[in-house]
């Protein structure tokens, strides 16, 4: 069983102050296998991992790369969050795809003794390192991220060069993600989703924090060259279409947030197919006779 919760906030991001915790933090840089993809039946290799290990190594060495941080400063909160509602210490943890280490600062050694961080990383990693009964908590952005951007572009392709190209990289929908927790061994999944609404001002200062940031597009499909008049069009159709009063536009981030946990005996198990000894039927006449007694 899957379950979906949606949660939306939309905000003028404003950097927090950072507080270290007391924990023990290890670091680890892998580099993932080539073709990893190509071993899974039917799976795609969507994106070219040397382009975007190229992306991250040159936004890393930026001067000012920090600033470029409060998208991953805000998820790596919330992720950490919900490692707080799991009612136990966890003696273990791994970070993959930790960049500086988002999270790391708002977890607390009562909860996460040793945390080891991860990036770019075997994703297979994940299943092999967790024990019986672990869990696995994680972020992707979602299939409505950027849509601002994604459709200002097209138009504006379509309006001068009469087609239009993929110019984002393509992004996971939240009805995949069961699914890909399933195949991947995981059971007792939750899916909740968060909509973070970032206000720049332009449509030039999202694409130039989207590549401060390491994200710029890295699918194989990927268009090359983006012609000026192209993104001055873009540009003008953004500010159109979705921009603010103060002159603002605003950029969406679909975050969607994943619980699984590995299996153990000692997990809850659905019961069999027609064991019930009550039917909604009943149900609905235990309803009437409580809102009789109420008012009697």
């Amino acid at each position: 069983t899957l379950q979906i919760s949606t949660n939306k906030k939309h905000f003028h991001y404003s950097p927090s102050v950072l507080n270290q915790k007391n924990m023990n933090i290890s670091v680890r840089s892998l580099r993932s296998l080539r073709g990893l993809s190509s071993g899974r039946r039917g799976a795609m290799n969507v994106f070219d991992r040397s382009t975007k290990r190229k992306q991250k190594e040159w936004a890393s060495s930026l001067l000012d790369s920090d600033k470029y941080d409060y998208l991953r400063d805000e998820v790596g909160s919330r992720v950490a969050d919900r490692v707080y509602d799991v009612s136990r210490t966890f003696p273990l943890a791994l970070d993959v795809g930790c960049g500086k280490s988002h999270m790391a600062e708002h977890l607390s050694k009562d909860i996460v003794e040793r945390l080891f961080l991860t990036d770019i990383s075997d994703s297979s990693l994940i299943h092999q390192v967790l024990k019986p009964d672990g869990v696995f908590i994680g972020a992707v952005v979602g299939g409505e991220t950027l849509y601002e951007l994604r459709c200002s572009l097209q138009l504006a392709e379509l309006e001068r060069e009469g087609g239009f190209a993929p110019h984002i990289s393509p992004y996971t929908a939240v009805t995949d993600l069961g699914n890909l927790l399933g195949q991947a061994g995981f059971n007792m999944l939750t899916v909740d989703i968060d909509e973070v609404q970032v206000n720049y001002p332009g449509m030039l200062e999202v694409m130039s924090d989207l590549q401060g940031m390491g994200e710029s597009n890295c699918a194989w499909n990927r268009k090359s060259l983006l012609h000026r008049d192209t993104i001055l069009a873009a540009a003008a159709i953004y500010k159109e279409m979705y921009g603010n009063e103060d002159g603002s536009v605003p950029a969406t981030f679909q975050i969607l947030y994943m619980i699984g946990w590995k299996p153990h005996e000692s997990q809850a198990k659905p019961v069999k197919r027609g064991s019930a000894n009550v039917s909604f039927a009943d149900l609905s006449k235990m309803s009437k006779l409580q809102k009789t007694n109420e008012k009697s």
